[in-house]
């Protein structure tokens, strides 16, 4: 019984390593994101070229991740038509592209309701010093709001999306 025990157990670890460990599809070289499609009920993220899908990442999205972000610190992903409207390289989760929320709309939303509206929402890595956790962050929504990817798969999309790039967040 012990036996079975240690065996079920090293397994699972073993399984749990070469998941983490196995690599994914990389982006083809030279290749220009012009299009982001955030389906936020999947956790997916799908990087388009000239109309044509390249990639779909899997995401972890805000803790309360059901509707549109209506004010700072409800913990949801915001929905509708952005753009990136930045990039840092330097950020507290490994590399982040941010994303032009709020914009007026958001901005008179959150006014009505008498609450501050934030910003800040990024699609981003890993928080910095806890990379190791790699595809493991999938497995629950974590972030304040923001879309996040592995370390890996924030470095492509990093390197492939231009300031501007339109993203969509659907529900």
């Amino acid at each position: 019984m012990k036996k079975a025990i240690l065996f079920t157990i090293l397994f699972f670890i073993a399984c749990a390593v070469i998941y983490n460990l196995y690599p994914e599809k990389k982006l083809p070289l030279n290749t220009e994101i012009d299009y982001i499609i955030v389906k936020k009920s999947n956790r997916q993220l799908l990087a388009y070229s000239k109309q044509k899908l390249i990639k779909t990442y899997q995401i972890s999205l805000g803790d309360s991740p059901v509707g549109h972000k209506a004010y700072e610190g409800d913990e949801k992903t915001p929905e509708g038509l952005y753009t990136i409207n930045a990039k840092n390289a330097f950020s507290g989760y490994h590399k982040n592209l941010g994303v032009s929320y709020p914009n007026s709309k958001d901005i008179a939303h959150a006014k009505l309701l008498g609450k501050p509206v934030g910003g800040d929402i990024k699609i981003h890595g890993i928080r910095n010093n806890f990379g190791f956790i790699g595809k493991f962050q999938r497995f629950s929504d974590w972030t304040n709001g923001c879309m996040a990817l592995t370390n890996s798969e924030v470095d492509e999309l990093y390197a492939t999306v231009k300031i501007g790039t339109k993203i969509e967040i659907r529900p």
